[in-house]
């Protein structure tokens, strides 16, 4: 029995936890991301809307005012037509509330945003070697329900937004930081550099 849990913690069980741990970590990256971006386009979708339901509503009444002081059937038929993109666009919204959408996607990344620094705290844990293995097990498993109960509430992302997070990872390297960028924020006696 001595022997089991000797080689149970050995090396190479570990280097296969960290690796796990390093896949697990690197999805949490991106589901992050993701659900950043998704709130992103779905704010940026809102904004849009609004700004054209004020549009169409300044056509919209300006048309009919025209119809009213003499500018005849011209002016009545713009206000009809804008008037009906108007009720089809707020017709859209009523069914949709993208802002309550971006709130929960906002929401998910900020739980995601959690247990991704559980696993780089755990990974770190690992590398260190002070822990256990059991222990080290024992917390991957409570991190993995935690991390179950943020997707299972959390809406569906799109391909869009995951492009758009693929892109902020490895293009412009959002959440990698050179030496130099953490030592700016660090007291003097904590720089590297």
């Amino acid at each position: 029995m001595e022997q089991n849990s000797q080689t149970s913690d050995s090396p190479e069980t570990r280097r296969v936890l960290e690796g796990q741990l390093r896949e697990c970590f690197g999805r949490v990256v991106y589901s992050h991301k993701t659900h950043e971006k998704c709130a992103d386009i779905l704010l940026s979708r809102l904004s849009a809307i609004k700004l054209w339901q004020i549009i169409l509503s300044v056509i919209t009444t300006g048309g009919f005012l025209a119809g009213v002081f003499g500018a005849g059937k011209i002016g009545t038929m713009i206000g009809l037509v804008v008037s009906t993109s108007l009720l089809a666009l707020n017709t859209y919204t009523k069914n949709y509330d993208l802002g309550e959408l971006a709130q929960k996607h906002k929401q998910a990344a900020n739980n995601l945003w959690l247990v991704r620094e559980k696993y780089l705290s755990l990974i770190t844990d690992l590398v260190m070697g002070e822990k256990p293995l059991e222990s080290l097990q024992s917390e991957r498993d409570e991190i993995l329900v935690n991390l179950h109960s943020v997707y299972n509430g959390a809406p569906s992302t799109t391909i869009r937004a995951y492009r758009k997070a693929q892109k902020a990872l490895k293009n412009y390297e959002d959440m990698t930081f050179s030496d130099a960028e953490i030592d700016a924020f660090l007291p003097k006696e904590l720089k590297r550099g």
